[in-house]
């Protein structure tokens, strides 16, 4: 199984570099005010040029507007638009229509029944991101550093590629692709030395662990 990588909330040069080197799948650019990872526009077109052509630009936006939609898409010109709030299917369908992106919908996780909740999305999105429930009390839905149970999702099918976020690390992601079996997996958190600031070291650890861990079921398959 060919597992992809998505970096999620690169905010400078070096963090981009970073993706690039270590040959990461996607990088996403979080609008957001609230997150710590929240860029401008003039930051976003600066990591876009860098990133462009070599990695697939992901921007996260939360239950945006249609005028907030077609800033950053002039802005940055990204390959997917991930929307991590409270998106309904008839506004996901909207949002796609208007920007004529491929849309990532991410669906919080803390219980089984969450998991099925995907199927609502079937035919409006493109992708989907289970991510942890944040806390009722939490002032963002994710980039939280925490991680649900994996197993919830042990053996599902989606109708839709689907990807794994939520506390992932150079330390855990191998054992989270034993467990869940996701097509992505998408780090945030776990690649920073603090909340925002990314580590190049940790990021291409990231994707090293990934690729690790794809060569070992291949080769123990092989077996």
């Amino acid at each position: 199984m060919s597992v992809s990588v998505k970096i999620c909330g690169i905010t400078t040069p070096a963090a981009a570099e970073a993706v690039l080197r270590a040959g990461a799948d996607f990088g996403g650019l979080v609008f957001y005010p609230r997150s710590p990872r929240h860029v401008s526009f003039d930051q976003a077109r600066n990591l876009a040029r860098i990133m462009r052509g070599r990695v697939r630009i992901v921007t996260l936006m939360v239950d945006p507007t249609d005028a907030e939609l077609g800033e950053v898409v002039a802005a940055v010109y990204p390959d997917l638009i991930q929307l991590h709030g409270k998106e309904t299917p008839a506004r996901v369908a909207a949002i796609a229509s208007l920007t004529k992106r491929p849309i990532m919908k991410a669906i919080a996780i803390a219980e089984s029944a969450d998991a099925a909740g995907a199927s609502a999305y079937d035919e409006v999105a493109d992708y989907f991101l289970f991510d942890a429930k944040a806390d009722p009390a939490a002032t963002r839905p994710g980039g939280l550093g925490a991680a649900f149970d994996w197993q919830l999702l042990a053996g599902r099918t989606f109708k839709r590629p689907w990807g794994l976020a939520g506390g992932l690390s150079p330390e855990n992601v191998a054992r989270a692709i034993r467990i869940a079996g996701p097509g992505f997996v998408d780090a945030s958190s776990g690649v920073e030395d603090t909340p925002g600031v990314k580590s190049p070291e940790k990021i291409i650890a990231f994707v090293q662990a990934t690729r690790n861990a794809q060569y070992t079921e291949q080769k123990a398959g092989a077996a």
